[in-house]
């Protein structure tokens, strides 16, 4: 492929099999990094327990489609041995890891949205924080020390981007509807970014939380009953979904993100999609710019001011 923003850097994007990180992963191999692909889900080996039918080779075919390179590989990131054979394959082959990319979660299944903590499934509740923090903490203990060699050793700074769901603010406060271990995953996250920060201010790493908006994944869209292609036709259902957005959205704020050589500029931030699009000037694969959280934002602080229009956040 043509010399891209990224040509020479190598990239793990952990929890790629769907959703934003399987668009992240896309679009930092188109962008010219060498991308290191996991998931679970696998023709190989089957399903994960999230019971989806994308897999991790799905992933691989599209970085290829796209003209990018890299690799899937099935890892369970719970697995301490599993990710650490994994970091040091990538030392082997490529020599250097410039950008970690933890999306993993897949607890949404385990999820109980209307029962308070006494009544909350616990093995179910246990499991999403396995799913949502250890994968997390797993893949970064493993990885970092190898982003340390390499920004020293390029003078190239490392980029750690922690995806979550929610900005800082929106998450300070407990998210009611979502389940007690849901709002604890998704603030440990934040705090994770908020920990990296502190241990990494004197190293060339920097460490940022990204969260998307409503984002059209697979599974949501299955839900609404449409494809990507006719999303609009759910908004006859739920016309709040027309603030939504691809996952190509956030993918190209991020890609755009691990190119700037100002990246520590976010350093210890939640930033969201829209904030990406804006500072580099990308926007949803249709060319608008939802303002998922920004709209939610306003809702909530029902200033009095005219009634929100979801058109005007996009």
């Amino acid at each position: 492929m043509e010399h891209g923003p990224l040509t020479d850097r190598v990239a793990l994007v952990a929890g790629a099999t769907r959703g934003a990180g399987r668009a992240i992963a896309v679009v930092l191999a188109r962008a010219g990094a060498f991308v290191y692909a996991t998931g679970r889900s696998s023709r190989a080996f089957g399903r994960s327990e999230i019971d989806r039918p994308e897999t991790i080779e799905g992933t691989a075919e599209a970085m290829h489609a796209a003209g990018g390179t890299g690799r899937a590989v099935v890892v369970d990131h719970e697995d301490l041995d599993a990710v650490q054979a994994l970091v040091r394959e990538i030392e082997q082959d490529h020599g250097r890891l410039d950008v970690l990319v933890n999306d993993i979660f897949g607890g949404d299944r385990y999820a109980q949205w209307d029962r308070p903590l006494w009544e909350h499934d616990l093995e179910g509740g246990l499991r999403m924080l396995r799913m949502g923090v250890d994968t997390h903490l797993i893949t970064s203990h493993h990885a970092l020390p190898l982003m340390l060699r390499t920004a020293r050793d390029t003078g190239v700074r490392a980029l750690v981007v922690e995806m979550t769901d929610g900005t800082a603010q929106f998450n300070s406060s407990f998210r009611e509807g979502v389940g007690f271990y849901y709002d604890l995953v998704k603030a440990t996250v934040g705090r994770i970014v908020d920990g990296l920060t502190f241990e990494l201010r004197e190293e060339p790493v920097t460490a940022i939380g990204v969260t998307p908006g409503w984002l059209r994944s697979e599974a949501m869209l299955e839900g609404f009953g449409v494809t990507e292609e006719r999303w609009r036709d759910a908004l006859a259902k739920e016309p709040g979904f027309a603030i939504s957005e691809s996952p190509t959205y956030v993918a190209r704020g991020v890609a755009a993100a691990a190119a700037d050589p100002g990246v520590d500029r976010w350093s210890g931030q939640i930033v969201t999609a829209r904030q990406l699009s804006d500072a580099y000037d990308v926007t949803d694969a249709d060319g608008s710019r939802p303002d998922c959280w920004g709209y939610l934002a306003r809702r909530t602080a029902g200033d009095g001011a005219a009634p929100l229009s979801v058109e005007d956040y996009r």
